[in-house]
């Protein structure tokens, strides 16, 4: 009998394990995190340098290339020769212009003075008032077709000058789109540039804001960036204006940094990982928690994340997102710092679930579950 009894309790016990066992097993199991902190960290993001005036010349002037002085990547003083046209039809109308003028002033003088002989003749009753009001009314025409011709005379010079290209300021020559002898046309319906002269001692550094993030930049904040052909080498920018509206196809805020070149060293045109300081924009929001972006769930309710309680229970909890930084979200509202959030939910988790939990290290957002 005793021997039965004994045998009977161990398969009770066996039993009861193997049920604990299968219960254990059949939970669900996840892993969780605490969030990090609510600092802000800097906002990463593409830019584009440009420089701080570009200005494409252009010819004014038909003719044929002369000569070119300057090549790309030579720098230039404002008024420096760039390259001379010959201009011949030019040349041969301002000559025609000059001899024009020539006839138009000798014929307003020769009015001027028969219109004072006849003013004189008048006073003596030896001719009638209207022939001097006729002679006076010759010298006004003269007069408007001398201003004519000085007019003519004066395009005619400009288009001549316009025969020297010369830089509208000092910069950098970055393009040559011309040669010796080719053919200038200064009428066409789609004109390209003879050169390009770019200011770099100055740079824009022009950056997307998406819009959820646009509420945070402020005047005068500081950024650093880095481009992929000086690999190790950061450089300062400082906010100096934004676009105050959101693009409606991007959906993003433009704004402008203003970055000091004086060295040379960053090329206009060339692409930036800008990283905008947000801390100081971010100082009110203390009270924020940090977690992975895999933690987050997407219900009709809203957006939410799964809380495991100490008892391993699971609660679903509605969040309010403060910054969307792509692997990390700052929450406003909904989670505290002590609390132990699911990363990578599944689905059909639900409040009231129990859950086997694996913890990963406090602050550890962004952590793999």
């Amino acid at each position: 009998m005793l021997i039965l009894a004994a045998g009977t309790a161990s398969r009770l016990m066996a039993s009861q394990d193997l049920k604990k066992t299968s219960q254990a097993s059949a939970l669900t199991t996840v892993h969780v995190i605490q969030p990090g902190g609510g600092e802000s960290a800097d906002l990463v993001l593409p830019g584009r340098l440009q420089a701080w005036a570009e200005a494409p010349v252009y010819a004014r002037t038909d003719g044929y290339l002369r000569r070119w002085y300057v090549d790309i990547g030579q720098p230039v003083k404002a008024g420096q020769v760039l390259a001379e046209i010959d201009a011949p039809e030019v040349d041969q109308q301002l000559v025609a212009a000059r001899a024009a003028l020539a006839t138009a002033q000798a014929q307003r003088d020769l009015a001027a003075t028969t219109a004072a002989r006849w003013k004189r003749l008048v006073g003596e009753n030896a001719v009638s008032q209207q022939e001097a009001d006729e002679r006076a009314g010759d010298l006004a025409a003269r007069e408007a077709m001398r201003n004519e011709a000085i007019a003519n005379v004066r395009r005619l010079e400009s288009l001549t000058a316009f025969k020297r290209i010369v830089a509208p300021f000092d910069g950098v020559v970055t393009s040559r789109d011309t040669d010796q002898g080719a053919l200038i046309s200064a009428g066409g319906a789609r004109p390209s540039p003879l050169f390009t002269v770019s200011d770099t001692r100055r740079l824009r550094l022009y950056v997307s804001v998406p819009q959820s993030l646009a509420g945070q930049i402020r005047p005068g904040m500081s950024a650093a960036f880095t481009t992929p052909d000086l690999p190790g080498r950061t450089f300062n920018a400082r906010l100096a204006r934004t676009a105050d509206a959101v693009d409606a196809q991007s959906g993003a805020m433009l704004i402008q940094l203003d970055v000091d070149n004086a060295a040379g060293a960053l090329k206009p045109g060339a692409y930036a990982q800008v990283s905008l300081d947000l801390k100081a924009a971010s100082a009110t929001s203390t009270a924020s928690v940090r977690i992975p972006s895999n933690a987050l769930l997407f219900r009709k309710e809203g957006t939410a994340v799964a809380v495991v309680g100490g008892d391993n229970t699971v609660s679903i909890r509605p969040v309010r997102i403060a910054r969307d930084d792509g692997a990390e979200l700052e929450l406003a509202s909904g989670i505290a710092a002590n609390d132990w959030i699911v990363t990578s939910p599944p689905d059909a988790i639900a409040t009231g679930d129990h859950v086997n939990v694996v913890k990963a290290k406090k602050g550890a957002a962004g952590a793999k579950g």
